[in-house]
């Protein structure tokens, strides 16, 4: 993205004061405890607010040291690194994985049918939580050495259950699976030949100066730790300052149970170190001087593998609409997806404990949001939005978002011209340089219709400063741009 002309930033000299106030009263209204919120545009951070405590005994504020167990973000980070193994050649996307398990991992209802890296980065393997999960989880974290992932997968394992495995053939069904990415921490280790913690410190986190961790035992203050809260109650992370016996590691075997460091759920970061995560995508694999992946890979995460078409998957309340290589894709469907009112979005959501998280970029924009609550208390449950399938406190500081910060990172021309578009902005004019005539809507950013307008081949209109959700509809399809006017 070029650089904001200094026209366009003049509007915008309040912004840090009026989101803060606006977040805090969005964190005050719906009785959280902590809060952080980052965004970024380009390279380089835009906005930091914190509120709150990260620890309610101890009487500590969230601040910029503030680390949260962020949840299934933590897949999208482990996804990553996955991809980093990918570029080295050390694994094919449609290869089948039980050659590197060490273990036939197949649905029993489909024997014939290879389970591939593909299928299990995009949640589409058949391999779910079933039953069993849950018992082989506290297994996995309560006996050493823990038990291998084939006694959860392989028909007559310790703790596998037949609805472990879907009906539906793999590669033809969506559900999502936290199993699924404890099979792919698994294969970390195995073509890694390092523990999973060791290899995404190393690989992904240390090189984006990321020092939070899959592993407690690696945080350089665990009183930075915000403890997770439902009902002001802790559930997790509730050291108070202690660091926790480290576990005995002396049996664990490398490669036979990724979910010991929970490549689902359990990375630590805080909301300053996962923007970093935020400017790598929107930046095709880029943070600041580190190459951590190749533009055509981050293309391939970002890419669709799969998409709801109804009935082929389970969409989550309509949350999950489309899905890449372990990145959620925002396709902005009305009532469902919807971040931002027409905008198509990559990354994560996360929940457990009391906690809710967010990281998501829009690589059209450069723009960049992540958030992250340590929890609510007591009458202030998460409760569904209204005009999405996010929680309320979600839309809450999503709408804030759209009115303080996604403004500032839209430029005056967003570098069409680089795209070769038709529906170009340039200055204050819509410019349509298209055959024939198309039909233009211009609509504010909550989604309410300002104008409507057709304009002819070479023809163009003024518009008045502010920012805009810009619609063309004609024979040539549909296309939604985020633009602002000054």
């Amino acid at each position: 993205m070029r650089p904001l002309p200094l026209l366009a930033l003049l509007p915008f000299a309040a912004n840090a004061q009026n989101l803060q106030q606006q977040l805090q009263s969005v964190a005050t209204a719906n009785g959280l405890i902590g809060m952080s919120v980052v965004t970024t545009c380009g390279t380089a951070v835009q906005d930091v607010v914190h509120t709150g405590k990260r620890n309610l005994a101890l009487n500590l504020d969230v601040d910029d040291s503030t680390r949260y167990r962020i949840a299934s973000i933590s897949k999208l980070v482990t996804a990553i690194g996955f991809m980093r193994l990918y570029e080295q050649g050390a694994f094919g996307l449609d290869d089948d994985v039980s050659t590197t398990l060490g273990f036939s991992f197949r649905n029993p209802a489909y024997p014939a049918t290879p389970i591939t890296y593909r299928m299990l980065l995009s949640h589409t393997s058949s391999f779910q939580d079933g039953t069993g999960y849950a018992d082989f989880l506290s297994a996995t974290y309560g006996t050493t050495p823990p038990p291998p992932i084939s006694e959860l997968a392989v028909p007559g394992g310790d703790y596998y259950t037949s609805n472990m495995w879907r009906t539906e053939a793999p590669g033809t069904y969506f559900t999502y699976s936290n199993a699924n990415f404890g099979i792919l921490g698994t294969l970390i280790e195995a073509l890694s030949g390092q523990r999973f913690d060791v290899y995404m410190r190393q690989q992904v986190l240390l090189p984006l100066g990321i020092h939070g961790s899959y592993n407690v035992q690696d945080l350089p203050g665990v009183t930075d730790l915000a403890v997770l809260y439902r009902n002001s109650a802790p559930q997790s992370d509730n050291y108070n300052g202690v660091v926790p016996i480290a576990p005995d590691l002396s049996q664990y075997v490398i490669g036979s149970n990724g979910l010991f460091f929970a490549p689902q759920g359990g990375l630590r970061v805080s909301a300053l170190e996962l923007a970093r995560i935020a400017i790598l995508l929107a930046n095709a694999g880029t943070y600041d001087a580190t190459v951590l992946l190749q533009p055509a890979t981050v293309a391939l995460m970002l890419g669709n593998e799969w998409t709801w078409n109804g009935s082929n998957g389970d969409n989550y309340y309509g949350l999950f609409r489309s899905w890449g290589l372990g990145v959620h894709r925002i396709t902005a469907q009305p009532g469902g997806d919807v971040v931002f009112p027409g905008a198509a979005l990559f990354g994560h959501a996360g929940e457990a404990y009391g906690l809710i998280s967010d990281l998501y970029v829009d690589p059209a924009s450069d723009f960049g949001l992540v958030f992250l609550t340590n929890g609510y208390t007591p009458g202030n449950a998460y409760s569904f939005g209204t005009t999405s399938a996010f929680y309320g406190v979600e839309e809450e500081v999503y709408a804030e978002l759209l009115q303080w910060s996604l403004p500032a990172c839209l430029s005056t021309t967003i570098a069409d011209d680089a795209r070769n578009a038709e529906l170009l902005l340039v200055d204050d004019r819509i410019n349509w340089t298209g055959a024939g005539s198309t039909s233009i809507a211009l609509l504010d950013l909550s989604g309410r219709l300002i104008e409507r307008f057709d304009l002819v081949s070479g023809g163009s209109r003024t518009v008045r400063p502010g920012a805009y959700i810009v619609q063309r509809v004609d024979l040539r399809g549909t296309e939604t741009r985020l633009w602002c006017v000054w």
